[in-house]
């Protein structure tokens, strides 16, 4: 009997080469250094008595970027693996002077797994992940049960997990993931989805996608301060 715990984990992304800008690999070598992190580096952004907001798969940083400028008073950090998204944001937050965001170019969940500590984020976003949609590869959609009960353990009482994503499937697969994770609550009065947020930037994603006829799906949900008995 093979020992299921010696697989490797399924993971929700796979890494594309993709091209590079000489902008965007200039920034690689020479802005790294002063906005990349890796999990050796964990230990800054839990000793300030900043709120925590943590993007996985932040795509080019267009979002992250964005609410790192309008918000200060907060700390970022931003999961990507693939360069040229990493690249383009590291640009943006040259050019925006941020001082209040910081990037990991690794999986999101083996990191969040073994070097993050518990009830230490305020807030997580998940914008736009992969949908995966073929049937056979749903098994690789990162928002699964086992994902969320991990990121409970890290949100503090009252943390937030805010998504959207615009395949309808995957909104639906989404509610259905966190009712099996009675820790969170829902924040839609319908049960389901929430009206799009004015605070969540329009990305150029976005954007195409809405002239497509592709509209977004949003979610939010709450940590309780202890499960229902």
């Amino acid at each position: 009997m093979i020992d299921a715990v010696s697989h490797p984990p399924i993971k929700s992304f796979v890494r594309r080469m993709g091209r590079k800008t000489l902008a965007q690999q200039e920034a690689l070598e020479h802005l790294w250094p002063h906005y990349g992190w890796s999990a050796t580096d964990l230990a800054a952004p839990f000793a300030s008595d900043r709120p925590l907001t943590v993007e996985i798969g932040f795509g080019d940083g267009e979002c992250l970027t964005q609410l790192a400028h309008r918000h200060p008073e907060r700390f970022y950090v931003g999961f990507e693996v693939h360069d040229p998204g990493v690249g383009h944001a590291l640009l943006e937050i040259k050019r925006l002077a941020l001082t209040n965001v910081r990037l990991i170019k690794d999986d999101a969940q083996a990191i969040l797994a073994a070097h993050w500590p518990p009830s230490s984020i305020d807030e997580v976003l998940i914008y736009f992940p992969d949908p995966w949609h073929k049937s056979r590869h749903h098994k690789r959609r990162l928002v699964q049960p086992p994902f969320l009960e991990r990121l409970a353990s890290l949100l503090k009482p009252h943390g937030l997990v805010r998504l959207a994503t615009d395949w309808p499937d995957y909104a639906h697969a989404m509610v259905y993931a966190f009712q099996q994770v009675p820790v969170f609550e829902n924040l839609a009065p319908s049960g389901d989805f929430i009206p799009r947020p004015d605070e969540r930037p329009l990305t150029k994603f976005e954007r195409r996608g809405l002239r497509l006829g592709q509209p977004a799906w949003d979610l939010c949900y709450r940590k309780r301060l202890a499960t229902n008995p």
